[in-house]
């Protein structure tokens, strides 16, 4: 991590972050945020396991960055300030989220106070405990022949394609969700359901599965909802994919070195 040795502060608008203004986007310290004269509306430490040490606050909506900052995109930050720090900052994020979103007890609407020794919220009322939320969420890279499933979504930037991803359903296997998520999507029966990796995903609050599987039988057929184009790529027919940053981007690339690999004499 660049900077190893400092206490960063991370400061949340929304969901944007605030950076330096250089050559590349930079947290302030610790001791810098401090200096700011900035209304928070709550702040914490970011704590295990990849935080220890930095910390985090939130912000009102309107608020002026100071001079030669700005609030940028979360979602843009690994760019500039590389994957070690982009995941510290993704976990401060959850933690925000989940206090900002977590003030009330779901079982008899009384306020909730922090717990004086776990990371949870507690009722005071009726002594119910709220720990962070933590949504599961498949992805998969399904292969068909030396092609790619690729997919987009209404809700993706223009020209955008994907893997499919979907959320775990109550009492599902992580297999079972993979298969279920290209059946529903794109009308397709999978097979060799290999894991493949896990990444935290702080949008808001996600924790990534990326598996790998081949296409098995059936023709593609969009669920159009969901999914609004479907198609098998090669690696020069690919479109515009996410980048590492995300494990649906790692699941892609690792297919391209595969693909690279096979076609050597």
């Amino acid at each position: 991590m660049n900077d190893e040795n400092k206490s960063f502060l991370f400061i949340f608008q929304k969901d944007r972050v605030l950076v330096k203004k250089n050559s590349f986007f930079s947290i302030p310290t610790f001791s810098e945020g401090c200096d700011f004269t900035l209304p928070f509306i709550r702040q914490g430490d970011v704590g295990i396991p990849k935080g220890n040490g930095h910390h985090w606050a939130e912000v009102p909506e309107g608020i002026q960055a100071p001079q030669s900052m700005d609030f940028v995109p979360l979602r843009g930050l690994y760019e500039g300030v590389g994957e070690e720090l982009f995941a510290v900052a993704g976990q401060a994020f959850q933690i925000m989220y989940w206090y900002r979103t977590t003030r009330f007890c779901s079982c008899c609407g009384a306020p909730l106070q922090k717990h004086k020794v776990d990371r949870a919220m507690e009722c005071p009322a009726c002594n119910f405990l709220i720990y962070p939320r933590i949504s599961p969420v498949i992805a998969v890279a399904v292969e068909k022949e030396g092609k790619l499933l690729l997919a987009r979504s209404p809700h993706f930037p223009p020209r955008r394609y994907s893997i499919l991803a979907g959320f775990v359903e109550p009492g599902e296997k992580l297999e079972e969700a993979v298969a279920r998520e290209v059946m529903e999507e794109v009308g397709l029966e999978i097979e060799h359901i290999q894991y493949f990796g896990s990444q935290p995903w702080a949008f808001p609050h996600s924790l990534m599965m990326g598996f790998t599987a081949q296409w098995k039988s059936g023709v593609i057929h969009i669920d159009g909802k969901e999914i609004e184009d479907a198609g098998w790529y090669t690696p020069e027919t690919l479109p515009s994919t996410p980048t590492k940053a995300s494990i649906s981007g790692c699941l892609i690339l690792n297919y391209l070195e595969r693909s690279k690999g096979l076609s050597k004499p």
